[in-house]
């Protein structure tokens, strides 16, 4: 007697109904063995009428997705070739951008090289008064603060060149210092002091080797008389000798110079008490308030005669108002930030700029302006040598000591120099409130300061407009 496989009991109806659900959800089938053939068969049936409706879906799915692609039935395919055409569209702009932007790049660097290399060009250098300076090495002053910069700038009177002619007479080229500053650099770089030297000032003047290369003997003469013997070099050898400060650099800036670095900043404000008529300075204001052109603010500068006593002291400070006021009007524009701004002013300066070789390229202007141009105005000091008539002729200068040479020490050991009015330092009141002023001097091993107060000296900054 044969036996079948068994005959287990028909299975719940709703536990197979949830069978075919689950199938129909497209999940794999497992029938228990034992199932009965008609139990199989619907449930069979109605999986595989789940699973059509579930293909029938998909495959419209599909077909939509074809239609919408290249055609061959794949949707999945037809949407990554649309979206491939986007990435190849950017990447052929992104390389026209780029190409764009190069030559753009490329044109302005050309253009920046043109004008740097114009602007360098104009830079004369005077290798004369270097290889003379190197001569007497051995007998100038040795620098004491290394980082700190003594640069001697020179206003040349000479009438020769272009625009110049008619500020006088050109006794074959000869010229002298109208004006003689030497700027200290701290090396901190947070103030500067400009010292002014009379050019009558009776100093001693050592023998000095002439443009026909003849030499002249040493004597005792004014100032500006050391220029038109030997030029820079004379005038660097002089002043070395009777301050003791080692001269870094030097520039020398004629008249033409000075009034195309005017016009570039667009002119310099300026007050005037009274009117000023000056036939030989070529000059005629009126009173008050006003702005000077190049052509005026040289006139201003050089004039003597027709302002004040007529004295070479006046127009000393006179000239250092000026060049104050101009330093304020360059900040307070952003000049010195704004290359388009900044290109005239520098095209007018090196176009009638002789400099040492060590000052001689636009980079190394540049280095120096940057390296000062956040120095604040008020921290920009002008000054004159200490001096008083000479004795033997009140017509010239003779220095005062000993603050003479306790201004001259300050500065060639890039100590503190305290700049203050004239009128205030001759106030007994301004005097007593300067004796509590802090010092620069060192605290001594017992923490405590010295009470001597760092001297001061007559002068005015940059903070202090002609206006005020």
């Amino acid at each position: 007697m044969t036996e079948t496989a068994g005959t287990p009991s028909e299975p719940d109806g709703p536990a197979g109904a949830g069978e075919a659900g689950k199938d129909a959800g497209g999940e794999t089938s497992r029938t228990a063995p034992g199932t009965e053939p008609g139990t199989d068969a619907g449930t069979e049936a109605e999986a595989a009428d789940a699973g059509a409706d579930a293909d029938s879906g998909t495959d419209a799915d599909a077909g939509d997705g074809a239609g919408t692609g290249d055609g061959d039935g794949d949707g999945a395919d037809g949407g990554t070739d649309a979206d491939a055409e986007t990435p190849k569209h950017k990447r052929h702009w992104l390389r026209w951008a780029a190409l764009g932007t190069s030559v753009v790049v490329l044109a302005a660097a050309g253009v920046g090289w043109w004008f740097y290399r114009k602007l360098d060009a104009n830079i004369t250098t005077d290798t004369t008064a270097a290889a003379e300076l190197q001569t007497y090495e051995k007998e100038r002053p040795k620098p004491v603060s290394l980082d700190a910069q003594n640069i001697l700038l020179l206003g040349s009177d000479t009438r020769s060149g272009a625009g110049n002619s008619k500020y006088g007479r050109d006794d074959g080229g000869s010229q002298r210092s109208d004006t003689t500053i030497l700027l200290h650099i701290a090396a901190d770089r947070q103030s500067a002091t400009a010292m002014s030297v009379p050019r009558d000032l009776m100093v001693d003047i050592p023998s000095c080797r002439k443009p026909d290369g003849t030499r002249t003997k040493p004597q005792f003469a004014q100032f500006n008389w050391a220029f038109e013997f030997g030029g820079a070099a004379c005038t660097i050898r002089t002043v070395e000798g009777f301050t003791g400060i080692r001269i870094d650099h030097h520039m020398v800036v004629d008249f033409r110079g000075f009034k195309a670095m005017v016009d570039a900043v667009h002119g310099v404000e300026i007050c005037l008490k009274e009117p000023i008529d000056d036939t030989d300075a070529h000059l005629r204001l009126r009173a008050g308030k006003q702005k000077l052109n190049g052509e005026q603010a040289l006139g201003f500068v050089r004039a003597r005669k027709s302002i004040g006593n007529g004295s070479d002291t006046e127009r000393m400070e006179r000239q250092q108002q000026f060049l104050g006021a101009l330093v304020q009007k360059v900040q307070s524009n952003g000049v010195l930030l704004n290359p388009i701004r900044l290109y005239p002013v520098l095209d007018a300066a090196t176009k009638s700029l002789t400099t040492d070789p060590g000052l001689d390229s636009l980079r190394d202007l540049y280095d120096l302006t940057r390296s000062i141009r956040n120095v604040p105005t008020e921290k920009v000091q002008f000054l004159t040598v200490p001096r008083q008539p000479y004795s033997a002729d009140p017509n010239r200068d003779e220095l005062i000591e000993p603050e003479a040479r306790e201004l001259f020490k300050r500065l060639r050991e890039d100590r503190l120099v305290r700049v203050v009015p004239d009128k205030d330092k001759k106030n007994k009141k301004a005097e007593d409130k300067n004796a509590e002023a802090p010092t620069d001097e060192k605290p001594d091993d017992t923490g405590s300061a010295s009470p001597t107060p760092a001297p001061t000296f007559s002068g005015t900054n940059a903070a202090v407009g002609m206006c005020e």
